[in-house]
């Protein structure tokens, strides 16, 4: 809803300025609303001279309000000048006396906010008032407040806007109520509902895609003669009409006013002379404005005499100010382009040339006034007239100026919305900064000049910034300080010496080095060059065809026996292995060595021969049987201990416990 504000502030439709007559034609007062929060309504007197500029007549009255002023409306209805204002939720109507005292009558509180007000041209102190609920209120000294018609839906298509509008019509008891699709005439006497579309957005009236109603006003008992008493304006963002109220849905007049900023005001003045058009007056949100002359008497159709002029605005008056420093510029500037809030114009009938006196109020609370001289047959020419200021005007925006560049700025009411957030920072004492400051820099901001070195006095000494902390060791932060450098292949290098530790020499290669030794030692001490091997025979050569595991002769065994004597019992199966592995050494097989068989014993022979007599049958695996390293080793020493001599005597020989590996 904010954002829709800033695109259309509806706030201030019907305008915040109003021009209420005086005891004579040439004054009259000024009803404007200012302050910071515009809640309160001034009453300024002002005396409009034939030839010279309006003058103030001393110093303007006020009423406080518990609100901002959104609308100002006046009337004179039968001798009687009312004034009606309206605020977000509230509503009040005055009588002003010729003297131009205002006399409270009555004060209304709208629940849901009011959007619109519209005091009767028929019936003194009769009022208006539309809400954002849909509803129409009428007010009557005699009756009091009564609801003549309530819809929240819109008239013609859906539109989420809340805005209605009601005006009166030619009618003293038929209103037209008004919202941004079309224009409803309802009879404040008949039953809830029944009403006549007066004008409906889209193809009767060739409305552009978007276009939207802003506002409708009825254009009739302008003056002690009108022209035009039942003719309503209807102004949307592209287009102005006009619509008859005997001829519904069919607009007699359409035209493009083009003006960059949304029409919200618009103003239709007596004739100056008899015989001459209707000025109407049109302005938009954004100090735009634009001079309609209407014609047309009784039953004509009303027309446009002549093409519409542009007027100037209060932005154009910038170059007839000196030029000032760029910040004091800017200001100015600024001030000059605050959103117009109300529109009020006037033509004194003493005159002796017909001048429309107009007058704008900003959203800054500064009121601008510009005199137009009237003309009987308009120019065919819509190009802006040149401004013109006389000494009086020249000297006083004098003063205007240099009473806003002595007033230190202050943020617009009309910036754009902005979204809270957490402050992240915390905030700096004032007091604490201004103590930092040299005494140099603040005489060169109080004199406006330059600054020099020597204002600012020595320069403080950069300080190193604070060491880090050492912390615990991070191996993710190495690992990736190493990748950005490069040297990842070095950081797991050291990673992996640093969780192994210095590692032992394996136990395998350990028992290798000694069983080298014993085996060297052992080979000196042996001597198999006379040892014998049996002769070759056909059935030895048939099963050496075979593969078959190694057998160890028995002279190996006995030599074995005598072997493992000073070696540790875990490893005597170890070394039948080997010795079974090793080639036999000697110059016909199957003799024994002459200093071996001098050593055994004749009954040990007998018990050999015996033994070898005794064993049972060795069991060949299957052809292709695969076997594990640990059984191999297992199989080729089986052989060995099944051959061993069993020796006599009462103590068994003890089986030899083996490695298994």
């Amino acid at each position: 809803m904010r954002w829709e504000q800033l695109l259309l502030d509806d706030a201030f439709t019907g305008g915040a300025l109003a021009w209420v007559p005086g005891k004579t034609p040439q004054v009259g007062q000024l009803v404007y609303p200012a302050g910071g929060a515009l809640d309160k309504l001034y009453f300024q007197e002002v005396n409009l001279t034939p030839d010279g500029d309006p003058q103030a007549l001393g110093d303007p009255g006020h009423i406080q309000l518990r609100g901002p002023v959104r609308q100002v409306v006046t009337r004179t209805v039968q001798g009687e000048s009312l004034l009606a204002v309206r605020s977000d939720y509230h509503c009040a109507l005055w009588k002003v006396s010729k003297q131009g005292h205002p006399a409270p009558l009555q004060v209304l509180q709208v629940g849901k906010g009011a959007t619109g007000i519209s005091l009767s041209p028929h019936l003194p102190g009769e009022l208006a008032v539309c809400s954002r609920s849909g509803a129409v209120c009428l007010w009557t000294p005699q009756d009091g407040l009564q609801q003549v018609y309530k819809d929240p839906e819109t008239l013609v298509f859906w539109d989420p806007s809340p805005w209605r509008w009601a005006d009166f019509t030619a009618h003293p008891r038929v209103l037209t109520v008004g919202d941004r699709t079309g224009v409803k005439m309802i009879d404040t006497k008949g039953p809830p509902g029944c009403g006549l579309l007066l004008f409906r957005g889209g193809a009767e009236a060739s409305c552009q895609k978007g276009e939207r109603v802003l506002l409708t006003q009825y254009l009739g008992k302008c003056g002690p003669e009108p022209l035009l008493p039942t003719v309503h304006l209807i102004c949307t963002q592209f287009s102005l009409y006009l619509v008859d109220e005997r001829l519904p849905l069919v607009p007699m007049l359409k035209w493009d006013h083009g003006l960059p900023s949304a029409p919200l005001w618009a103003q239709l003045q007596p004739p100056p002379r008899p015989g001459h058009p209707q000025p109407l007056l049109l302005g938009g949100q954004g100090g735009h404005l634009q001079l309609l002359h209407l014609a047309g008497e009784g039953a004509s159709v009303p027309r446009l005499a002549g093409p519409p002029q542009s007027l100037p605005s209060s932005s154009d008056s910038l170059s007839a100010f000196p030029l000032l420093e760029p910040r004091s510029q800017w200001r100015l500037q600024e001030r000059l382009k605050a959103p117009t809030i109300g529109l009020a114009a006037t033509i004194p009938s003493s005159a002796s040339e017909p001048v429309l006196s107009l007058f704008q109020l900003s959203a800054a609370g500064d009121v601008f006034y510009q005199r137009l001289r009237l003309q009987a047959e308009p120019r065919h020419h819509s190009r802006a007239p040149t401004a013109s200021w006389t000494p009086q005007a020249t000297a006083c925006c004098s003063r205007w100026l240099k009473t806003l560049l002595e007033v230190p700025p202050t943020p617009p009411v009309w910036a754009a919305p902005t979204f809270s957030n957490r402050c992240l920072l915390t905030q700096v004492e004032p007091s604490k900064v201004e103590q930092k400051v040299p005494e140099g820099l603040r005489a060169a901001m109080a004199e406006g000049r330059l600054l020099q070195q020597r204002d600012l006095g020595s320069l403080p000494s950069a300080e190193p910034p604070p060491a880090p902390e050492p912390g615990p060791e991070n191996e993710l932060s190495a690992r990736l300080e190493a990748a950005w450098e490069g040297q990842v292949a070095a950081w797991w290098e050291k990673q992996q010496g640093r969780s192994s530790g210095p590692r032992k020499p394996p136990k395998r290669h350990k028992r290798r080095t000694q069983l080298s030794n014993t085996f060297s030692s052992l080979s000196g001490r042996l001597d198999l060059s006379d040892a014998t091997s049996p002769p070759h025979s056909p059935d030895r050569t048939s099963s050496e065809a075979r593969p078959q595991p190694l057998v160890t002769p028995p002279s190996q065994e006995l030599t074995q026996e005598l072997w493992a004597q000073g070696v540790p019992s875990e490893r005597q199966q170890t070394l039948r292995d080997y010795m079974a592995k090793l080639p036999v050494q000697g110059d016909a097989p199957g003799e024994v060595s002459s200093s071996l068989s001098q050593t055994a014993t004749p009954s040990w022979q007998q018990t050999l021969q015996g033994g070898a007599t005794q064993l049972p049958p060795r069991r060949n695996p299957p052809r292709g049987a695969a076997l594990p390293s640990s059984q191999t080793s297992s199989f080729q020493a089986t052989p060995s201990r099944q051959q061993t001599p069993v020796l006599s005597g009462s103590q068994r020989h003890r089986k030899k416990p083996r490695m298994g590996f």
